[in-house]
């Protein structure tokens, strides 16, 4: 009688538990509190004026607010020279999440800037997807 209560007891615990999981995310993230993780920030910091001007312009045909892109809600997809070894022209693929009030998420896009010295400049800007508004922020969304 004792072995039809532990089994079960067994395999649901071990069901219940979770499993770790050792996949990789689509984008790279570096060590925290790293030098790597530093200049990302730093990069990202300087890109953020570009990257909400572009998220405001695209969304102001939707929402009578404009949602804001925070640092932590940006990965970097893809980076890379034009130009060859230690060349300073770069392309660089970010997809953001930006959101409205308290951090309700209004979409996913994805961005594609060309960095030269001296000039940023939004190559593409691809919406991926668009997230459903919480009932008491509907009002936001412009009529059509």
């Amino acid at each position: 009688m004792k072995k039809y209560i532990i089994v079960p007891s067994f395999l649901v615990l071990f069901l219940m538990t979770s499993i770790p999981s050792h996949a990789e995310p689509n984008y790279y993230q570096p060590a925290e509190e790293s030098k790597e993780e530093l200049m990302m920030d730093l990069f990202l910091s300087l890109l953020l004026p570009d990257i909400q001007k572009a998220v405001s312009n695209y969304y102001s045909d939707f929402l009578t607010e404009s949602p804001m892109v925070y640092p932590y809600q940006i990965n970097i997809l893809k980076m890379e020279r034009t130009n060859g070894y230690r060349g300073f022209m770069f392309l660089v693929t970010l997809e953001v999440t930006p959101v409205v009030g308290p951090h309700n998420p209004v979409g996913k896009d994805q961005l594609t800037f060309s960095i030269t010295p001296g000039r940023v400049t939004l190559k593409n800007f691809k919406h991926i997807e668009t997230y459903e508004l919480p009932p008491n922020w509907q009002d936001i969304k412009k009529k059509k």
